[in-house]
Formats: structure tokens, sequence, C-alpha cells
């Protein structure tokens, strides 16, 4: 019998409108591929409106809280929808960019220092010397994020920071953006993000012209091997599964070797036209129709 996939887009986050360009993509593709689809544009009623549509799989196309934080996938457990991407644990420890990061060192993975501070202790002033980076500790897509370099002006002010009343300050690593994509038990590849601006920022990520992308990272073999095995070991180290994009920081800029530096792991990369999984799949020889049906078919339930 042909499955039923529910495609879950939208909600209410701050990157419902980038969620509900992934999910419009991907509702044609996986019907291209067979499936009978019905796209949901979620709402605080999501339960009420699976129970009745009782769809076989759940593809979730949700970016930002509640939609890539653990907590619409304990819903989904609850339910017994099996869905794709990575489980409750997996998710919510990737969404707090703190408990990732003591996962992540433990492991043997670089990342930057800093840590978290109150968004008093951010406003007041400057809290570690510049070049630094400012974010919230639990968003996605770059919202919210600013880099403060010498002589700039604070990061924040009274009126702008709607992001809670922890704020993760680290240092800026200088060098150049890598991301890496990982699929199942493999690194599928490594892209170069060159941004137009001061960095990969939400503008640049979901406006063409914004960013170049280098298919793949011009990297020495070794170091391009290095970014997949890192990425992979994030991967496991969370415990995630299906598709997750990893962001690196390659600081060739020294006298030294050159160093990466992990900044995160998104579980729910986006499936845009500028998204950087799909291009990496594409790259692989894996076409969007085909990377969103291996996603169905791999979706599960935690238990």
């Amino acid at each position: 019998m042909t499955k039923h996939v529910a495609v879950l887009m939208g909600g209410w986050s701050a990157e419902r409108e980038v969620s509900l360009v992934s999910g419009n993509a991907i509702v044609p593709a996986l019907a291209e591929k067979g499936f009978n689809v019905t796209g949901i544009d979620v709402d605080r009623d999501v339960a009420q409106t699976l129970s009745g549509l009782a769809p076989d799989v759940v593809f979730n196309a949700l970016h930002g809280r509640f939609g890539e934080d653990g907590t619409i996938q304990g819903l989904l457990e609850i339910l017994g929808i099996p869905y794709t991407h990575s489980g409750v644990l997996a998710s919510a420890m990737a969404m707090d960019k703190p408990i990732a990061k003591r996962l992540f060192i433990d492991a043997g993975i670089r990342c930057p220092d800093g840590g978290l501070y109150s968004r008093d202790e951010v406003l007041a002033g400057t809290v570690i010397e510049p070049p630094f980076v400012v974010k919230p500790h639990n968003e996605g897509s770059s919202v919210g994020v600013r880099i403060v370099m010498e002589g700039d002006n604070r990061p924040a002010n009274d009126n702008d920071w709607d992001y809670g009343e922890t704020v993760l300050v680290e240092p800026y690593i200088p060098g150049r953006e890598i991301q890496v994509a990982v699929m199942g038990d493999r690194a599928l590849g490594a892209v170069e993000i060159r941004p137009k601006g001061r960095f990969y920022d939400y503008q640049a990520k979901y406006t063409d012209g914004f960013a170049e992308h280098v298919m793949p990272a011009p990297l020495p073999k070794a170091d391009y091997e290095e970014a997949g095995r890192l990425a992979l070991l994030a991967h496991q180290t969370l415990g995630c599964r299906g598709v997750s994009r990893a962001d690196l920081r390659y600081d060739d800029t020294g006298d030294g070797p050159a160093q990466f530096y992990l900044l995160e792991i998104n579980t729910q990369p986006g499936m845009t036209p500028l998204s950087l999984v799909p291009e990496i799949a594409a790259h692989k020889g894996i076409g969007f129709a085909d990377l969103c049906a291996w996603m169905v078919e791999d979706a599960g339930c935690d238990r």
C-alpha cells in the first residue's frame, strides 16, 4: 500500500517562513516518488489534526523552537507515528548549544570557548574581549546571531534582544565556513560558504545572491576527510538519526596547522532551494526527491 506522509511545516517559531518554503518543496517531491502526501501548516491543534489524519509517517519540516527542540518529537512519540530526523533527546540536546558543546568536547571535538551570560550582563557592555559572537543558546538558522569586532557598538540593547534571559557568548573564530551533511551513518560531503556580508547570517542562508557555495569545499584531502569525520562523530555523539548538518569553522589564518572548530549541529537542516544538505546530496548523485524519499523510509520512533 502507498504510504501516507504528513509533512509538518510552518508553526510559530522565528523560522516559520523558512519552514514553509522547505515543506512546500518536500510535498511535491514526495508525491513525485509515489507517496500519498498531506501538507500541514502546524498550529496548536496539531495533535488533534494528526490523530484524525492517521498518517503512516510524519516528515518533520519544522524549524526552530517546538519543531526541532524535542517538543514535536515527543508528541509524535506519544501518538506512535514514525517521523523523520532525530528523536526527542538528540533534538533537545542539539538545540541547547551549551549542552551540546559539553558533549562534543567530551568526545574530543574542538569547539569555541565562551559561556552563558545573563541578558543584563551582555546589555551592560563587553563580557569578553572582541572579536566575539553573541547568539541565543537555543535558536537555529543564525537567528539573533551578532558578531562584535573591535570598535563595534554593544551587541544588543533593551529593544532588540527577544531571545530570553541567557545569552551565549563565544570568541570569534577566523577562517572559513565549512558545512557538512550527514545522512544515516555516513558523511555525504562538505561545502564552503563564502558570505557576501560579515558572516553566514539568516539573510545569507535564505536569500539568493548573498553567499557563494563552493562544492566540494576546496580543502586538502586529509582536511576534507577530517571535516566529514567530525560531522559524523558529532551526529553520533548526540544520538542523531536521519539527516543532520554540522557547521564548522576552518581556521587556516595562523602560521601553524589549520584547525576545525565545531559551532553546532543542525538536526532539522533546511530543505529550501538554497539549502545545503540537498546541494551536497545532489553533488553525490542523490536528487531532491530521492533524498526526501530516503528520509521517509528512514523514519522511526525512539521507543
